[in-house]
């Protein structure tokens, strides 16, 4: 991991960017973090928009998760931002919003194309970079995971123990062989879905939460559309994060 730039947000929050090999990233850490009080770790997780562009909602769940005492911190995902392209997830792109376009249905092919490259690239640099992280001397265990791409949270549970919670962000296409692996999660687990997702399946997201093998699982639902999230809905997952990872 090579620090490429730090400074000072609201509350003396330590914002630090860095880069992982060719993959950057942001980690966030509260005044409160130290060697002597290592702090838990959330991963936050997002739409692959590119890491300017979300950058300012990013930010205000890092201040937010910092008050709660939490380091997080975030990666630019595959082919975003200024990351080399792949083209063949471009192309799934394009034939996805084509048949939006059109109001033709969804096909599982169209849905595995979008879905799943980005899903066998994103996590082990997520596991790589979960492993730099804990290196620190400040950031302790145990680990969360907030966000979307609901895919790439659902795969990192799946696989890394090290993730304790999940609070997942219902907002995206599922291919059935992720409802399959979500199967095998026992953690708890926080879902937030909004009821009138225009870009959302709803049934296919309620498909979902019922394959999670956990126990203890929550399913989080509001009217409106992806980007009518209330605030409320971010204060019941800091709590649900709270309980789960202090």
């Amino acid at each position: 991991m090579h620090l490429t730039s730090e400074q000072r947000l609201d509350g003396d929050v330590r914002e630090r960017r860095f880069t992982l090999g060719e993959i950057p990233g942001i980690l966030w850490t509260p005044a409160s973090a130290s060697p002597s009080a290592p702090v838990p770790l959330i991963l936050l997780g997002h739409p692959p928009l590119g890491l300017h562009k979300m950058y300012a909602r990013l930010v205000g769940r890092a201040l937010h998760s910092a008050a709660e005492g939490f380091a997080t911190a975030t990666i630019e995902l595959p082919g975003s931002g200024d990351r080399p392209r792949l083209p063949a997830l471009d192309q799934a792109r394009a034939d996805l919003r084509r048949v939006l376009t059109a109001g033709e249905p969804v096909s599982d092919e169209i849905i595995d194309a979008v879905v799943l490259p980005l899903v066998d690239e994103a996590v082990p640099e997520w596991q790589a970079t979960l492993d730099a992280l804990l290196a620190l001397p400040e950031i302790g265990g145990p680990v969360g995971f907030s966000g979307g791409v609901i895919s790439i949270g659902v795969r990192l549970a799946a696989v890394d123990p090290r993730i304790a919670a999940a609070g997942l962000f219902a907002g995206s296409f599922v291919p059935r062989s992720i409802r399959e692996e979500a199967r095998q999660i026992t953690i708890p687990l926080h879902v937030l879905l909004q009821w009138d997702d225009e870009g959302n399946d709803r049934q296919a997201a309620l498909d979902l939460f019922d394959a999670f093998g956990s126990e203890e699982k929550s399913l989080y639902a509001n009217m409106g559309g992806h980007t009518g999230v209330p605030q409320h809905a971010g204060d019941a997952a800091a709590q649900f994060f709270t309980r789960h990872l202090k």
